[in-house]
């Protein structure tokens, strides 16, 4: 990989975009083109600042504002899954950084990959549903994905200067969220606030859920299948309350690598964009004498049941891990409504798990059918 020029960023207005956008300007990277969901007004800011040439709001109401805010200043506006598409197509940028939630980052991503350009991916939904398209793809067309979640990107950069052929199994860390060591009964009141209160990570509110829930693990667990081509009985979940170790690997002659650093996004984020070389980032440095005691334990299955129903899901394969995708992705959005309890998202996640028979996913539409299907399964559920 030669040294990435230029970038664009999809979710540029949210955690992972911002802390993108944040190394992109220490190491001089251009940015071409950004994208948000909704946020127009920060949108609007960061092209300026940046000097973007085309700016996307995914909901299209919004476009308008856009459009007024940024007049005078030469950046063209799109709008909608056309305008994300059209982003993610551009052949003049080395990297496109995906960093929207929920299942709206898969086409982008398929369409960056067509594309032949390298993806820096943050959006978890895009292997889970389309896992099999897009490495399937990626392949084909030489196209590189480098991992920007915490976990992953331990993963991959325990995974250099080593045989792939060599590694027995990879141990993905969880900090547990901020309810890990209760049990059901305790969380049968759990309120919105509770489950946005994360004890390590600052994230936005579907992801802290996930985080609660401990689907973000289950939907990591998938994802790591994919990236790293794993059977699921070599990926081993562990409960790492201080978010110090964010995974680990362990080779064939039984020696385990580590990664390990203060909870900063902009490590992962920056090797990415910068791989394979190593600069120096704007993070706190760890001091192993400052954390003191590391511990390990065993995830609870049976509380967390989306987690179960993750590992259950990519274990069956085809269609059921966008099943449970979909389910949580519609579950989670009615817990945040007041519509639904806390227990209730874990619940819907395995019963859309169980509700269907198997069925192979063989192209987007198929993705789309299976992720439409779950979510009507859950708003049956709750209407």
């Amino acid at each position: 990989m030669g040294r990435v020029k230029m970038i664009s960023v999809i979710g540029s207005t949210g955690s992972i975009g911002t802390q993108a956008l944040s190394v992109a300007k220490k190491h001089n990277i251009s940015v071409k083109s950004l994208a948000a969901r909704s946020s127009w007004e920060l949108l609007a800011k960061q092209c300026i600042e940046t000097g973007a040439k085309t700016a996307c709001v995914y909901d299209e109401k919004y476009a308008v504002n856009l459009k007024n805010a940024l007049f005078g200043y030469g950046v063209r506006v799109v709008s909608g899954m056309e305008g994300l598409c059209e982003i993610a197509a551009d052949r003049e940028i080395d990297m496109l950084v995906n960093s929207v939630v929920g299942m709206i980052g898969l086409l982008p991503t398929l369409t960056s990959i067509e594309s032949g350009t390298d993806i820096a991916l943050a959006n978890k939904e895009t292997l889970v549903a389309g896992g099999n398209l897009v490495m399937k793809l990626s392949a084909e067309k030489n196209v590189k994905i480098y991992p920007v979640d915490s976990e992953h990107s331990a993963i991959f950069q325990c995974l250099q200067g080593n045989k792939r052929e060599q590694l027995k199994k990879i141990i993905l860390t969880a900090s547990g969220g901020p309810f890990f060591g209760k049990k059901l009964s305790e969380l049968e009141n759990v309120s919105i606030e509770q489950a946005l209160n994360h004890p390590n990570w600052s994230m936005g509110n579907k992801i802290t859920i996930d985080s609660a829930t401990l689907m973000n693990k289950g939907l990591e667990f998938i994802e790591a299948k994919w990236l790293f081509d794993l059977k699921p009985e070599q990926i081993e979940v562990v409960v790492h309350r201080q978010s110090v170790v964010h995974s680990a690997v362990e080779y064939n002659d039984n020696s385990v690598i580590a990664q390990m650093g203060t909870p900063d996004m902009k490590i992962p984020i920056q090797y990415a964009l910068l791989y394979p070389d190593r600069f120096k980032c704007d993070c706190k440095p760890l001091s192993l004498t400052d954390c003191g005691t590391l511990t390990f334990e065993k995830p609870d299955y049976e509380t967390f049941k989306c987690l179960s129903a993750c590992v259950g899901a990519i274990t069956m394969g085809g269609a059921y891990p966008c099943i449970v995708n979909g389910a949580n992705e519609e579950a989670v959005k009615h817990f945040l409504g007041g519509k639904i309890s806390f227990n209730q998202i874990g619940n819907l996640v395995n019963g859309a798990f169980k509700e269907f028979k198997y069925h192979d996913i063989t192209c987007f539409e198929d993705v789309i059918e299976w992720d439409k299907k779950a979510r009507d399964y859950v708003l049956s559920k709750i209407n």
